[in-house]
């Protein structure tokens, strides 16, 4: 990937927050690819895991946080330093020691895999890839200065594991097994698997930005009903009717938007499951070409990932608040019982309720923010899910591609059009609360 050192500075103060003059310092000539390259490994771990969408989006955030505070305190960045600071719960930091010879590049990639290495499942898979940037390092730069680098790597680590053990996430397995509403109109397990309620109680958990996990609680769904002429009925008929005629552009949108952490195949008496992105890794995705294309110097790329991590991981929170709340039935239960119960969605239905659509919420608060951070019709090619086999698409916005990720899931049969229209509408809310309160705009 090409890269550019060298920004017009005048630009640079006119785009992106001002960071102080540095310490002096050896570079090792990482860059912003560098950085995406690395945050990738991240996310083919995950798919490993199969991580789920919450969780990925969770690992995301304390991984990116955790590298952009130690950039913050390598390049004396007061405007960072500033927005971290009113994130909920946040550690203290001002006792550690920033020596003389730390270098920021290292530092800040180093702090990254750490953090993966620490949080995710199979985090020992990113060893090799946390070896060699230290040995890049050392090939590189002083002993005095990888020591140096290495210490205040490690002590924010440290102080991130205790933030991220905090926040409620460990709690989770520890509640009552979540038993479905057996009454009509409430959400039941869905066709291949029918597995269990996936995350009924993320709603608990500490969010980063938001007051609290219904501070956007979106307006109530469209009442439940099997009367032929209610307003429900009609969205029932909706999905129904779209999945039967889709075009070939129709169907590749919900494809290409599946991100489907574990695709279960079955064929026969015989299933196995194809792993893949989870939504959170494929705006991640997004926002790595986003970077790129955009030129964002290294300290600046590290910002704009972090951003979007937090908002992302807030978005899930609220969403699932919602979620559990309104409980509500998915397409799939319903047509089956009501229009032909021969009939299977074009994706597999998300194990867990419908109101509001994940990908609504979470695509357009992510829109939102990236939108101010990079700017308005921001044309770019995705091809995130390639290696998927997904061929990529060309979008002319972010606020498009989020649009466009909303739609999918009526393309896809798993959602109904007021909970994909309300739930974008959440997802707006919750970006523009976050430019508003951290002053990103």
């Amino acid at each position: 990937m090409k890269t550019f050192r060298f920004i017009p500075f005048i630009i640079l103060i006119w785009a992106f927050p001002t960071y102080a003059k540095p310490r002096p310092h050896n570079w090792t000539n990482l860059t912003s690819s560098d950085y995406v390259k690395s945050l990738k490994k991240i996310t083919d771990v995950m798919v490993e895991d199969v991580t789920g969408p919450c969780a990925a989006a969770r690992y995301y955030a304390y991984t990116t946080l955790a590298s952009w505070q130690v950039n913050a305190l390598c390049t004396q960045n007061v405007s960072a330093n500033r927005v971290l600071s009113q994130l909920s719960q946040y550690p203290q930091l001002t006792d550690l020691k920033v020596g003389k010879s730390v270098v920021t590049d290292f530092t800040s990639i180093y702090t990254l895999l750490r953090m993966g290495e620490e949080l995710l499942p199979s985090g020992y898979l990113l060893e090799k890839s946390r070896v060699e940037l230290e040995k890049r390092a050392q090939s590189q730069i002083s002993a005095q200065a990888f020591l140096e680098s290495k210490a205040l790597a490690d002590s924010v680590v440290k102080r991130f594991l205790r933030y991220a053990l905090k926040d409620g996430y460990v709690k989770t397995s520890g509640y009552l097994r979540y038993t479905p509403i057996n009454k009509s109109g409430y959400w039941q397990p869905t066709p291949p698997a029918y597995t269990e309620a996936y995350e009924p109680h993320w709603r608990t958990l500490r969010p980063f930005v938001l007051d609290s996990a219904a501070q956007f609680k979106p307006i109530p769904p469209v009442t439940y009903s099997a009367d032929p002429k209610s307003e429900f009925y009609a969205l029932t008929k909706e999905v129904y009717d779209a999945t039967q005629k889709l075009t070939k552009d129709q169907l590749h949108i919900a494809n290409f938007w599946d991100c489907n952490p574990f695709f279960l195949n079955q064929k026969g008496h015989i299933s196995f499951g194809t792993k893949k992105i989870s939504p959170g890794g494929h705006w991640m995705g997004i926002t790595g070409i986003a970077c790129s294309q955009k030129k964002l110097d290294f300290n600046n790329t590290i910002r704009t990932h972090a951003l979007v991590a937090m908002t992302m991981a807030d978005a899930f929170i609220s969403c699932w608040d919602e979620k559990y709340r309104s409980n509500r039935i998915r397409p799939e239960t319903v047509i089956n019982q009501w229009i032909d119960p021969a009939w299977r969605a074009v994706l597999q239905t998300p194990p867990f309720p419908e109101y509001t659509s994940g990908h609504s919420v979470v695509s357009a608060s992510v829109a939102t923010v990236l939108t101010a951070i990079v700017g308005e019709n921001f044309a770019y090619t995705d091809v995130v899910e390639v290696e998927f086999g997904v061929p990529a698409r060309k979008f002319k916005s972010f606020k498009h591609a989020a649009q466009e990720a909303a739609i999918s899931r009526l393309y896809g049969g798993i959602h109904f059009r007021d909970s994909i229209e309300y739930g974008g509408k959440q997802g707006e809310n919750i970006g523009e609360y976050i430019l508003k309160k951290l002053a990103l705009k």
